[in-house]
């Protein structure tokens, strides 16, 4: 086996590790990048796609903005639609900040080309990636080379978990003890990418008894949409036709039609989100996905994930400039207080997403059901529903509503 050493062993490239490595060799800190992937996967993969402007802020701060972030759209406002008519919310007028259209993979994109340029050891396409001794002063972190097939063993003092949800950092802590709080929403969503201009310069949100749907632009000629579907429901489930034929029913309004275009990516995602506590336990601290899941109902996971580099980043640099542990001491506190504040305002949202429609039947079931996804039945929670049309009105009634609404919405970064 060939050992080589390093100060931060970062396991993963998504947004937390690659933020993390490039703020590390910023610091003068040394690490390496271990990726089970590929470049060319981790650069094309479409995920998230919003930062909060405090985000794009800190990454200018450090750096680490370049032109296709300085170039962005910036949006200012969301349009929701209910009860056939549209409602814009000016979030922007309320608090002064933007959302930024930056797909996650641009940002990948542009933070692997800074790491690798400036000289940064990134592997890729690692194969039987463990972790060692994380308890002690000297965790390694062993794997399979892929060009040779060679065993390789990374000695180190820290190791960053920044390698999502079914990565072996989060398997790590929770097998020494982390615990694991879990909420499923009990659907789907199913989310589609179509080779279109955005019908409109802003994010829709349907608020349907159908189901929700969203609208949002993700550059000039494609556009991402999101349907509610029965959790279990598959690609295969959703023809093409069947797809556009919900997004219009939920979506469409007199003044406001949807464009349609070729659709080039459909996938269901299982709506559930997790946290793990603490997030870090001896040598190892976890970040981004790998340490808490937040469904997109709200756009904060690359958020956070930026959110916890941020702070581990500036925890190592303390360690090993100052001599000091305290930010590492406090770094999982820290970060789940963030998290969790993200989470609430999720869940809070996905009442007024979700709230319209509860429980399924084979056929309508009388006063208060609607016609569900593909022509199932969907039973009306008239309770339930109330209540979320209620939530929803508010935001365009009271001024006060509204402000605290849009804090959230837009990012409140509680931790700077």
């Amino acid at each position: 086996m060939e050992s080589s050493r390093t100060q931060v062993a970062v396991i993963g490239a998504g947004p937390a590790g690659l933020a993390l490595a490039n703020l590390l060799r910023r610091q003068g800190i040394g690490c390496v990048v271990l990726e089970t992937q590929s470049r060319t996967v981790i650069e094309r993969t479409p995920r998230a796609g919003f930062l909060e402007e405090w985000a794009a802020r800190a990454l200018d701060r450090h750096g680490l903005a370049g032109r296709p972030l300085a170039a962005a759209p910036r949006h200012s406002a969301v349009e929701f639609r209910f009860d056939g008519a549209r409602h814009l919310f000016p979030y922007t007028e309320l608090t002064g900040h933007h959302h930024i259209a930056y797909p996650q993979q641009i940002l990948v994109t542009d933070l692997v080309t800074r790491y690798v340029d400036a000289g940064g050891d990134a592997r890729f396409e690692v194969r039987d990636v463990e972790l060692h001794d994380t308890g002690t002063d000297h965790p390694s972190v062993t794997w399979t080379d892929p060009v040779d097939g060679t065993a390789r063993r990374l000695d180190c003092d820290f190791v960053a978990g920044c390698d999502g949800a079914r990565g072996v950092s989060r398997q790590r802590l929770t097998t020494a003890g982390a615990r694991v709080a879990r909420h499923d929403y009990g659907v789907g969503w199913l989310t589609l990418l179509a080779e279109t201009p955005p019908s409109q310069d802003r994010v829709i949100l349907g608020i349907h008894p159908r189901g929700f749907a969203a609208h949002m632009p993700r550059g000039v000629d494609v556009t991402r949409f999101y349907l509610q579907c029965r959790k279990g429901d598959t690609a295969s489930d959703w023809s093409d036709e069947r797809a556009w034929a919900e997004l219009h029913a939920r979506l469409d309004v007199p003044d406001g039609v949807l464009r349609e275009g070729r659709l080039i990516e459909k996938r269901v995602l299982d709506m559930h989100n997790y946290m793990v506590e603490p997030m870090a336990l001896g040598r190892l601290h976890l970040a981004g996905d790998a340490a808490h899941m937040i469904a997109p109902i709200g756009a904060k996971g690359m958020n956070l994930a930026l959110h916890d580099a941020l702070h581990l980043a500036r925890a190592y640099g303390a360690h090993y400039r100052d001599g000091d542990d305290g930010p590492l001491a406090a770094y999982s506190d820290t970060c789940l207080a963030q998290a969790w504040e993200y989470q609430e305002f999720s869940q809070w949202l996905a009442e007024v997403y979700h709230g319209q429609t509860t429980g399924e039947a084979d056929e309508p079931a009388g006063p208060g059901a609607a016609p569900g996804p593909g022509g199932t039945g969907v039973v009306t929670d008239r309770f339930r529903a109330r209540n979320a049309t209620s939530r929803l009105r508010r935001l365009f009634s009271s001024r006060t509503a509204a402000t605290a609404f849009a804090e959230l919405y837009t990012g409140r970064y509680t931790n700077a």
